[in-house]
């Protein structure tokens, strides 16, 4: 159980995580792991033109991953559970893994495979970005995942694919792990994701998941969602509207986006603000402290290329 404290004037964290007093945490992910390819542009090309890139970069991706990657910057101990493949670029990405701190014993090799790969555009002009990805790996099973000693872990993070498996999953760590949170990100609809509403402590929601659901509004959108979940907080993340927040009281929260003085780069800024949340809540902040936390740390992650430095090494715990 979390124990968490109603943040007073001024005693909130900035976006590096320093002023938030944590313990060295276990935090688990779920998930995939990906290539990048990004290309820099000015703009966007329009359909059958010809553009030449401004610069071309090659990282390592995948939501729960970034995510890791980050709280592992603010002194968590960070471990990521997935398929990976056995050519080259799983060799660079689980490099990028471990130059990142986050392990990978777990991880689950599936000889012969590649790895997951996202072709990424992004606009100098705007920071946006579009991203086509392809995939011809085999999702993590229940089975898979049971081998996995979770003893230890204070937060168990799962992202919201392939809804059989991944409700096996999580009944499977809260049987094994009574004693940790478990969170759920959910990013985009898929069939059947309503199984996994049951289970978490902690949603996480993207925009596109809500907007696929029919959300105009992300007040009466989380307080449907509340009501059809064992999970004590929803959060939302509506972009440059802001993030919100409710807990299973009815208390309802939101932040404005904070927006750097110039937004370079978009790409990723979800996973972030995911990182921030738990962040925040395993430092013992309530939903409140923590919506305004992850929005500032996801707002300054726009701001730069990439995740690298991010929290700048100011938030190790005490």
């Amino acid at each position: 159980m979390l124990t968490v404290t109603d943040p007073s004037p001024g005693s909130l964290p900035d976006a590096t995580g320093a002023g938030l007093l944590t313990k060295r945490t276990e935090v688990l992910g779920v998930g995939v792991v990906t290539l990048d390819i990004l290309l820099e542009v000015t703009a966007f090309p329009r359909e059958d033109q010809e553009l030449r890139a401004a610069a071309r970069h090659r990282r390592r991706g995948g939501n729960a991953a970034n995510t890791l990657a980050v709280l592992s910057q603010l002194g968590h101990r960070a471990a990521w559970v997935g398929v990976i493949g056995d050519d080259a670029d799983a060799h660079f990405v689980l490099g990028e893994l471990d130059r990142c701190g986050v392990e990978h014993r777990f991880a689950q090799c599936r000889a012969g495979a590649g790895v997951p790969t996202s072709y990424v555009c992004l606009s100098q002009s705007s920071g946006s970005r579009t991203i086509v990805h392809h995939r011809d790996l085999p999702e993590l099973t229940a089975a898979e995942l049971a081998r996995v000693p979770l003893a230890g872990y204070d937060w168990i993070h799962f992202e919201g694919r392939n809804p059989k498996e991944t409700a096996a999953m999580l009944r499977h760590a809260r049987r094994e792990r009574p004693g940790a949170t478990l969170s759920l990100e959910l990013e985009k609809p898929r069939p059947g994701i309503e199984a996994l509403f049951e289970g978490p402590d902690v949603l996480l929601i993207g925009k596109d998941f809500a907007k696929s659901a029919g959300a105009t509004h992300p007040e009466a959108f989380l307080r449907e969602m509340i009501g059809r979940t064992t999970a004590a907080h929803c959060f939302l993340a509506w972009g440059a509207g802001g993030s919100y927040a409710i807990g299973a009281d009815g208390r309802f929260w939101h932040r404005p986006a904070f927006v750097p003085a110039r937004v370079v780069d978009t790409l990723g800024a979800g996973d972030v603000f995911n990182a921030g949340v738990i962040h925040a809540l395993l430092g013992g902040l309530a939903a409140e402290g923590a919506l305004q936390f992850a929005c500032r740390l996801a707002g300054r992650k726009c701001g730069r290329l990439g995740l690298e430095q991010l929290c700048d090494g100011q938030a190790e715990p005490t």
